[in-house]
């Protein structure tokens, strides 16, 4: 594929650049994007510097590079607009003057203002939230579990500590999660930890094949990374996930962002506010 480099320009995190910049490129699937993040732009200097690398990459490439930008100050955008060799994606303009059209107010155009002024608050508990699923991980406090607003299941290696943060992070959801293991599934009953909170448990399962190669970069040439033992475990937690109504989610092939999404689908959980 025609590979193209993107750029993410902000005087801020460059995190909305980025997270808008990617979903757009995503549906671009003949390209593939190199992607540099460029965030607190927000001096003269600084701008002149990130048009020498846009204009560097440009000629590298033989193609102009793309260039995202949630640039707020004026001047600090026309030095970038103005002396860049590439496409420029305005995002904040592409969005603010039409909402200020319809809404019939001016935006504040506030350097970094991402977030609501009651981002504080909500900033705490996404924090909270991460501490929370630390301490949870992996079944080590399982006296806590009466604080989760969701379990999630699996064998080791399922998915199941990545997607926990992913939701503390970005919805503010307290998660903890439990990893099944061989006598956990052998006598066909739901882990004692888990009974009295059966209705917040949500199952993540997995290709075998998949499962064995991840497990073999951890742990090669054992028992626990070998194909027989992985495809036992699969077939035996997802016979538990069926036989007590747990609902499930294939985390082989999907993103963490897509494990999250369904799971909030599939649970009703809205989290929090950021």
């Amino acid at each position: 594929p025609m590979k193209r480099t993107a750029f993410f320009i902000s005087d801020s995190t460059g995190i909305t650049a980025e997270t808008l910049g990617l979903s757009l490129l995503a549906q671009f699937e003949n390209l593939e994007f190199e992607k540099v993040i460029l965030p607190y732009v927000d001096s003269e200097e600084r701008a002149h510097a990130a048009v020498h690398k846009i204009n560097s990459v440009g000629e590298r490439d033989g193609l102009e590079p793309i260039i995202f930008d949630t640039i707020v100050d004026k001047d600090i955008r026309q030095i970038i607009s103005a002396g860049s060799k590439g496409y420029t994606v305005d995002v904040l303009a592409t969005f603010l003057k039409p909402l200020e059209h319809f809404l019939g107010e001016k935006s504040s155009y506030h350097v970094g203002r991402v977030r609501s002024a009651s981002a504080e608050a909500n900033y705490k508990h996404r924090i909270d939230a991460v501490n929370y699923a630390l301490d949870n991980d992996d079944g080590a406090r399982i006296n806590r579990y009466d604080q989760a607003e969701l379990i999630l299941i699996g064998v080791s290696r399922s998915g199941k500590t990545p997607t926990c943060l992913y939701l503390a992070m970005q919805s503010g959801l307290f998660v903890a999660n439990y990893p099944l293991t061989e006598e956990d599934m052998e006598n066909h009953h739901l882990p004692k930890a888990l009974q009295p909170h059966r209705e917040r448990l949500y199952g993540l399962t997995i290709d075998p094949q998949r499962l064995a190669a991840i497990r073999q970069e951890r742990r090669a040439n054992a028992r626990y990374s070998s194909i027989t033992q992985c495809e036992d475990e699969v077939r035996q937690s997802e016979a538990m996930f069926r036989r007590f109504g747990i609902p499930s989610i294939d985390t082989t092939h999907a993103s963490i962002e897509e494990i999250a999404t369904r799971i909030l689908a599939d649970t009703g959980l809205r989290g929090h506010s950021k």
